[in-house]
């Protein structure tokens, strides 16, 4: 397998652990990425493909919506961001937890 380019690097940020990103792992082989906003479907299942070697089944995408959040006196606002819901297949699974 051929190393993984730049770009494969900025597709995905980093992996979302969470407990019900846990909950979906166990259940159904479901991963949750922060992705860059401007990947689309077919970049973010080449990435993790390239990445960690696995064959992804489905992907799925949303916009969450950024906190507001307060300093002192002022308000201010996080940024929107992309997190993409990445089904793998039967058998396939990405060991997080050790960084491979």
């Amino acid at each position: 397998m051929s190393e993984p380019s730049s770009d494969t690097y900025k597709v995905l940020k980093r992996p979302l652990i969470t407990e019900k990103g846990q909950a979906m792992r166990d259940a159904a082989g479901k991963y949750l990425f922060e992705v860059a906003s401007s990947a689309n479907k077919i970049q973010v299942a080449q990435a993790v493909e390239a990445l960690f070697g696995v064959r992804v089944e489905a992907v799925n995408t949303q916009w969450v919506r950024g906190k507001n959040k307060r300093v002192g006196r002022h308000m201010g606002r996080k940024p929107n961001w992309k997190k993409a819901i990445v089904t793998l297949r039967k058998g396939d699974a990405i060991d997080l937890y050790t960084g491979a």
